[in-house]
Order: C-alpha cells, then structure tokens, then sequence
C-alpha cells in the first residue's frame, strides 16, 4: 500500500485531539503514514517573546539568521517532539525527524528577500521507507538543509511544500492538508469542490488564492507529479481525517486533469 501524507497545519495544531486519534487509528488499519507539521502560530508566539519581529511574503516567513534559530528549536524540537509524544501515548509508533535528517529534503536560498528560507531542490526518501517498513509514522518537521557560501547549513522550508515533495518522492496515494477553513474560496466565497492543475495554476497566476492557501497550491501541483489527488479540508471537524479516508466529503480537491 502507497503511504498517505498528512499536512497538520500550525493552526490545528491546538485542535489536534481527533486528528492524532485519525491518525493512530489508520495505523492500526495498516495504512501507512507520514506526517508532516507546521507550527507558523508557535513560533510567531516565541519570536514575540524574545522581542524579535517577523514578516511573510507569500505566506513564507522572512528569516534572518537569528529567527532561524528560533524555527528551528520550535519546529525541530518542540513542536515535532510534542507531536511525537502525543501520537506515542495514544499507543501509536512514531519517529520525529526534520527535513535535514537523512538528507531528506536539500535547498537552496528561495529569495534574498526571504533571507534563510530554503526551496527544495531534492527529496531523498530513504529514510522515510525504512522507517515505515520499520512500522512507524515518520513525524516531519519543516527543516532543511542547503549549502550556501560554499557551507552546508539548515534552512526553513514552508511545511505545505515540504508535504507536497515528499508526496512526489513516495508516489503518496494523497496528500492531505488538515487547515483550519473547509477549502480554498472562490470569489463569492464558496468552496471550490475540485480544481485541475489548469485551473489551479491560474489561481497562482491571478493571484486570487489567499497567502495560506498560496503554498498549499503549489505544493499539491508538485505531488500531483506522482499522486493522484490532494485534499484540502478543515481539520478543526470531529475525526476529520478518518471521515476523509471512508468518504472524501467536503473540502477541495485538486487533480491532474
């Protein structure tokens, strides 16, 4: 069976009492999974703390050399390490790593106006097959790697384009983002059931997609290489993501053609 790739967003991320049930439960069904996690809100709120300022620019966070310490700590060890030991009391098996282990996700600088934030240039997914060969559920947090001046050092990548690239790599069965809105909006503000990749990349050229769903976009594009469908539904519902796997009611879909 194909593994199925999870994107729990920062903003489900205090929500999260069903979806860490969803995903035990599937694995217990036998279903392979990978989980990747944001954490955008937890590290706004630890930058405020420290009295340090953050910008975004396309639903990308600017970040300089001090606020990548920062995300790195959050996302890297306690956001991931948090989620681990959640999915572990609820007596799943799981394992948190980060994009820079096993050479898993490689960058380079996106943008100079980004500072230190990573686009992905190759996904190794090695790791992520011995693990779940192993049984586990890899827990991934949005940390890359990259050589810049000549030096290898960690980088931040988006968490919804490092799920649509590691959805590429595996040849996932589907990409599903658990957000906390019910899809993506048309301009009347009505859900859009289903969109094609067409479709799609003209919302990103007409930049009617709002900042959050921007990278959701092009990520499920990018998965779409090799998996048949993303899902973008609302995590905050009851048992989301199982209603997801039985039913596929709701949220937006987008697809090859």
């Amino acid at each position: 069976m194909k593994p199925l790739v999870v994107k729990i967003g920062g903003s489900t991320l205090g929500n999260r009492d069903t979806v860490l049930e969803d995903l035990v439960a599937l694995q217990e069904q036998g279903v392979p999974l990978v989980v990747v996690h944001g954490g955008a809100q937890e590290v706004s709120s630890w930058l405020a703390r420290l009295g340090m300022s953050t910008s975004f620019i396309n639903g990308l966070r600017v970040t300089d050399a001090e606020t990548l310490k920062v995300v790195t700590a959050i996302l890297g060890g306690l956001v991931n390490k948090e989620l681990v030991v959640a999915i572990q009391a609820l007596k799943g098996k799981a394992i948190g790593i980060s994009g820079s282990d096993g050479n898993l996700l490689r960058a380079k600088l996106k943008d100079f106006e980004l500072g230190y934030t990573g686009e992905i240039v190759a996904t190794d997914p090695t790791l992520l097959n011995i693990l779940l060969q192993s049984g586990y559920m890899p827990v991934v947090a949005p940390i890359s790697f990259g050589e810049v001046n000549g030096k290898l050092i960690l980088l931040n990548i988006n968490g919804d384009t490092a799920a649509g690239e590691i959805a590429a790599a595996l040849a996932a069965q589907k990409l599903i983002f658990l957000t906390d809105v019910d899809g993506i909006y048309d301009s009347s503000g009505k859900v859009i059931s289903r969109l094609n990749i067409d479709e799609a990349n003209e919302m990103l050229k007409l930049g009617t997609a709002s900042g959050g769903m921007f990278p959701k976009i092009e990520a499920s594009i990018k998965a779409l290489s090799a998996a048949p469908v993303a899902r973008i539904i609302n995590g905050k519902m009851s048992h989301a993501l199982l209603n997801e796997m039985k039913n596929g009611i709701g949220g937006t879909s987008i697809v090859p053609k």
